[in-house]
């Protein structure tokens, strides 16, 4: 959120299915003599959530569609996961879909993020058949679609 004071500028909503280890940074633990010494907050990255998680209600000032407001969250709720670490691996694929920088992709596209998601998941050693996993539970909640022989497209949820 933010503000200047008298006014809403920007306001999300992030579904809590959203919420992932990766995205939560933690700071320093307060010093001893502090008042509430030991205690430890954390910082929320907003940029790690994928665009799809961050659901604007205000933008720039003006108050969003409530259609479409309501159209954004139920389309995040398809991504909804209860396995915390199924759901991280969905979120990180969806996001290497959406670092492409057109609709149509390639899956030797989204395999040029190897690396990352195996420094991300490294007790997974199957990268591309879980990239392809993630990729098919993506088709299935209607993020993309697959238009054969290794060819998607990303559709807006």
């Amino acid at each position: 959120m933010s503000h200047n004071g008298k006014s809403v500028s920007d306001f999300i909503v992030v579904p809590k299915h959203f919420f992932v280890p990766e995205i939560i940074e933690k700071r320093r633990p307060l010093s001893q003599s502090a008042k509430r010494a030991g205690w430890m907050g954390c910082n929320i990255l907003l940029d790690a959530i994928p665009k799809q998680g961050r659901i604007f209600i205000v933008r720039g000032g003006k108050a969003e569609d409530r259609k479409e407001v309501s159209r954004r969250l139920n389309g995040a709720h398809a991504l909804e996961i209860k396995d915390i670490a199924a759901r991280g691996w969905l979120l990180d694929v969806l996001a290497c879909v959406n670092a492409m920088p057109e609709d149509f992709f390639t899956l030797r596209q989204i395999y040029g993020f190897e690396n990352e998601l195996m420094a991300k998941h490294g007790a997974n050693h199957n990268v591309r058949a879980k990239i392809r996993q993630q990729l098919q539970i993506l088709r299935d909640r209607g993020y993309v679609e697959f238009l054969g022989r290794g060819n998607y497209r990303r559709l807006e949820k």
